[in-house]
């Protein structure tokens, strides 16, 4: 007997460990070898992930097509979908990014050219014109890091117009594809009814997604990108600011939280819609839903449908939306929606009720200072949760949405922009951005960290780190005339620049065809002066961030300049009160001329300005950098061409960071064009092609910039005692007085 079942103990060992080998082992994979990049050498990798499974197949659309589907999948089922989605799942920066291909020809990104007979939406296109548009952008795959697909993958459901059929085919096709390395692939609809999974009914590999209603389940950190899930009306450029005017105190609105939108009666994310109407008190929380949706919505009808319907259409969404509080985001078919963009927009503070959502940009955005987190499974607290918010904390959250929407979601530039930057600072990890960067203005977008990883050394942080710019300023005269004359005003603003107790430095940019002067035709002073050439001898030159600037305040001067050294003096001690502007004497601004449907440039003297052009004035050195790195080669070879306009782009850049206008501030003399008759380019002044020109430049400059950013200002700065009935020995600045 103890025999028998000692045998039958053994049998069924053997048959269990049998059982376990054949179900639960795996062979081990082959070895990672090193590749060939695209340069040509090789490099050693990590060993790619292992998947032992086969990816599993979904359930055809046509076998599941109805709503009963989905509620009764099962848990397993849906671990299987969810498995399936990437291959790569484990996918990181270091596994699946060939760093290589970036450390020759730094972050560009390459557009695989468009297919003949491939359609292509209008969302995407403009996604690929913005890219092709932007610094990041080569024509040469041998130079790229990063590869975008011109084959649509916006929108992967299978029920739309807009779905590429054969896409796996066609992806795989593509001679660059090496199993997605290195590229990015941009998504906004993921699968299809009944269960909208996040599939793209194609095999990834190992590219990267920068993907809308991206669950943290699916996403891939420092990999994926979330991003917004934006309209086809959502502008390409530019993009209109946030609704926010002015600060209410106490901010409180009309109603405390809204929300108008769909309901759904069964299916995925249904159970969050169909709860709202017991939060809802039709007083300060108005929460709407309707059903009058889809084709077949009385078929499915509840007994709450007529009612919710009839008091839907009593309200007006945009009324609503501008007049409250707080905005609910609950979760669609999907988990993004586009109530979350237009929340954004009105200053409204986002609610979010999406549980899972990874949301957009995460990886940068401090999203807890902007909108308030909730939970789909405590919906009947929401009420209370906001109104406990204390006004300080509503008036924060309320200003931070305006900043985040205009930095980086009002139109699809800024979220594609946003998009590579945050791949770039992963590239480039020792010149990457900081939080504080990201999450404060003017935003990740404007600070660029290859400038410089210290905060204080950029105009916009001097007050978070209370610290003052550096005390002294170096001037940059900007020479186009052969030195002819120890009369010519050159020498004289040479002379009354560098008596100015701020100045540390002077340096002529040479931009003359003839040879540079000999070094004891320049006047003697107590500062050194260095002298330049100008690189191709262009306008754009004397915007070059040369290393020979050691201070944060530049003084930018034309050769003509008429200023005195008190004059410079105030001019200074201005702008170190305002370090992120431009501050100086002549001014100009811009209007729109209802006639020819255009802006117009005028030098009139009125009662407001636009600008301070940059003939005299003072700026930090930092915008050097920017104008050199940020703005496109199609406007600074503009410029170039018609040697004219580098002053007006200089306050388009400017007043796109800063928001705000220019400071004028009190001169003694009038500027050079009203002494014409003494000026060595008096003809170019007074050339009416010169002016027309401009106002040439004046559109082609709103148009890359997407609007209009120039802000108009009817403030000049005066010194103290300015022209007060006081003894002249009183006044610090006197000479600003005579003349």
């Amino acid at each position: 007997m103890q025999a028998k079942k000692r045998y039958l103990i053994s049998l069924l060992t053997g048959a269990f460990l049998v059982l376990l080998f054949y179900f639960g082992g795996g062979v081990p994979g082959p070895a990672a070898t090193g590749s060939r990049s695209r340069h040509g050498y090789s490099r050693p990798e990590q060993p790619w992930p292992h998947f032992s499974d086969p990816l599993q197949h979904l359930s055809p659309w046509d076998h599941s097509d109805t709503e009963e589907y989905n509620v009764h999948i099962s848990p397993r089922q849906k671990r299987d979908v969810n498995s399936s989605v990437y291959k790569g799942k484990r996918c990181r920066m270091q596994s699946c990014f060939d760093f290589s291909l970036c450390q020759r020809n730094g972050f560009k990104v390459y557009v695989y050219p468009q297919q003949k007979g491939e359609k292509i939406s209008e969302s995407y296109q403009n996604i690929l014109s913005t890219i092709e548009g932007s610094r990041f952008y080569t024509s040469d795959p041998g130079q790229a890091c990063l590869f975008v697909l011109s084959l649509d993958t916006l929108d992967r459901d299978q029920l739309s117009p807009q779905y590429v059929h054969n896409l796996k085919t066609k992806v795989q096709s593509l001679p660059l594809w090496n199993n997605g390395r290195n590229h990015l692939i941009f998504n906004l609809y993921s699968g299809t009814w009944p269960d909208y999974t996040e599939d793209l009914g194609f095999d990834i590999g190992q590219a990267m997604l920068a993907k809308a209603s991206i669950s943290t389940e699916n996403f891939r950190p420092n990999f994926d990108v979330s991003i917004p899930l934006f309209s086809k009306e959502h502008p390409r450029t530019g993009g209109d600011r946030g609704y926010l005017k002015y600060n209410t105190i106490p901010p409180f609105r009309k109603y405390m939280l809204v929300f108008k939108g769909k309901r759904y009666l069964t299916g995925i994310g249904s159970d969050t819609r169909n709860a709202l109407h017991h939060v809802h008190n039709a007083e300060d929380v108005v929460l709407l839903t309707t059903c009058k949706h889809g084709k077949d919505w009385q078929k499915h009808k509840d007994a709450r449908c007529d009612k919710d319907n009839a008091e839907y259409d009593k309200y007006d969404y945009r009324e609503m939306l501008h007049n409250s509080t707080f905005c609910l985001v609950p979760r669609g078919r999907r988990l993004g929606s586009f109530r979350f963009l237009e929340a954004l927009q009105a200053a409204c503070v986002p609610v979010m009720l999406s549980n899972g959502w990874e949301l957009p940009f995460s990886e940068v955005i401090d999203w807890n200072t902007a909108a308030v987190i909730g939970d789909e499974r405590l919906l009947l607290q929401i009420p209370s949760t906001v109104r406990s918010i204390h006004q300080d904390k509503i008036l924060a959250l309320r200003q931070q949405t305006q900043f985040l929407w205009e930095a980086y979601f009002s139109s699809v530039e800024k979220i594609v922009l946003t998009t590579l930057e945050i791949i770039q600072d992963r590239v480039l990890q020792q010149t990457s951005r900081s939080n504080l960067m990201w999450n404060s203005h003017p935003g990740g977008l404007f600070t660029l960290p290859q400038y410089s990883s210290y905060l204080g050394d950029f105009p916009f942080f001097y007050a978070k780190l209370g610290i003052k710019p550096n005390p002294k300023f170096t001037a940059v005269i900007h020479a186009v005339t052969p030195l002819v004359s120890q009369s010519q005003p050159i020498l004289k603003l040479l002379v009354s620049v560098a008596r100015s107790q701020y100045c540390a430095q002077i340096i002529v940019l040479w931009n003359c065809d003839k040879p540079l002067p000999a070094k004891h035709r320049w006047p003697a002073t107590s500062v050194p002066i260095i002298v330049i050439e100008g690189e191709n001898k262009v306008m754009s030159s004397r915007f070059q961030p040369y290393d020979s600037i050691i201070s944060d305040a530049v003084l930018s001067l034309d050769e003509d300049t008429v200023l005195s050294t008190t004059e410079v003096d105030f001019a200074f001690t201005v702008w170190q009160s305002f370090p992120e502007r431009i501050v100086g004497y002549p001014a100009r601004s811009h209007f729109w001329d209802n006639n020819k449907e255009r802006w117009g440039y005028t030098s009139k003297w009125t009662n407001d300005y636009s600008m301070v052009l940059t003939g005299a004035a003072i700026y930090h050195r930092y915008y050097h950098f920017l104008y050199t790195n940020f703005l496109p080669n199609s406007l600074k070879s503009m410029v170039d061409q018609l040697a004219n306009c580098e002053d007006i782009l200089m306050n388009f850049l400017v007043s796109a960071v800063t928001k705000l206008p220019p400071i004028k501030v009190t001169q003694k003399k009038q500027y050079k064009e009203t002494m014409m008759a003494q000026s060595s380019r008096a003809s170019r002044w007074a050339d009416p092609d010169h002016f027309a020109q401009r106002q040439t430049c004046m559109n082609k400059f709103a148009s890359w910039f997407g609007g209009m950013p120039l802000v108009h200002s009817q403030m000049r700065l005066d010194p103290v005692l300015f022209k007060d009935q006081v003894s002249i020995l009183r006044k610090k600045y006197r000479e600003i007085e005579r003349l």
